[in-house]
């Protein structure tokens, strides 16, 4: 029997809390519930779960350090969902730019979470385009950088290696499956997300800004990921194929 996907859910709401526990066990999933950063840290380090549902609002500090601690440490392939208060705009774009995958506005149906985790769990999983199953381990060349497709992470021309969230690593994995090829914002929402984008949605522009600082690429002047007003993005260097037993 399939195991169920595990899921860390942190709020300090003890009604919230318990109500998204019991509604996730019931739809198949497993839930831990946290309180507070301190119960969340605990908790992972007896078991890491495959998604965390991360309030915003925390006694003693806030979702937004609690995340960019995750994206910087041994957790940072976990997918993050933010939960914020409704009208807290600017903290849902920060939230995004420090790594979360997605963000859930309060007050919200628990059918609606159970959606979105099975959404974001989805996408985390899905194999970037042309890697199949069972595909050799590569590394994937391009300017003075390679991708690990093995441990999915970066490497720099010294062989240091540079750490990357899971959304960072599908995007990325876009532009080198596509490169020197124009890429809409719905054509990388699309491919990284599996959805569509409504009017008002930043994630992709937020995840190019974060891979470029991965980079070290200038917003202004770019090496690699160009932006081309009115069409998209395009990685802008060639990129080749190593095998890792080369």
């Amino acid at each position: 029997m399939e195991k169920p996907d595990h899921i860390l859910i942190v709020d300090d709401d003890r009604e919230i809390r318990e109500l998204l526990g019991s509604y996730l066990t019931k739809n198949g999933l497993r839930a831990s519930l946290a309180s507070s950063g301190r119960q969340m840290r605990a908790l992972l380090e007896e078991e890491t779960p495959d998604l965390i549902v991360l309030d915003l609002m925390l006694p003693g500090e806030d979702g937004l350090v609690i995340c960019r601690e995750l994206r910087a440490g041994p957790f940072r392939t976990v997918p993050v969902l933010m939960l914020t208060a409704l009208g807290e705009e600017a903290d849902r774009i920060v939230g995004l730019e420090m790594g979360a995958d997605d963000y859930l506005v309060k007050p919200f149906a628990a059918r609606e979470l159970l959606a979105r985790v099975r959404a974001v769990l989805r996408r985390a999983r899905m194999l970037p385009p042309n890697m199949q199953a069972g595909e050799s381990a590569q590394f994937l060349h391009f300017g003075e950088w390679r991708l690990d497709t093995t441990a999915r992470h970066l490497l720099d021309a010294n062989g240091t290696m540079v750490a990357l969230s899971g959304g960072e690593y599908r995007l990325l994995r876009v532009f080198l499956d596509h490169p020197q090829r124009v890429l809409t914002r719905d054509q990388l929402l699309n491919l990284t997300q599996g959805r569509r984008p409504d009017p008002f949605d930043r994630s992709i522009d937020l995840l190019v800004s974060r891979l470029r600082q991965r980079l070290g690429d200038g917003a202004r002047e770019p090496r690699y990921i160009k932006t081309l007003r009115s069409e998209g993005y395009v990685l802008s260097v060639a990129v080749t194929t190593q095998g890792s037993t080369e």
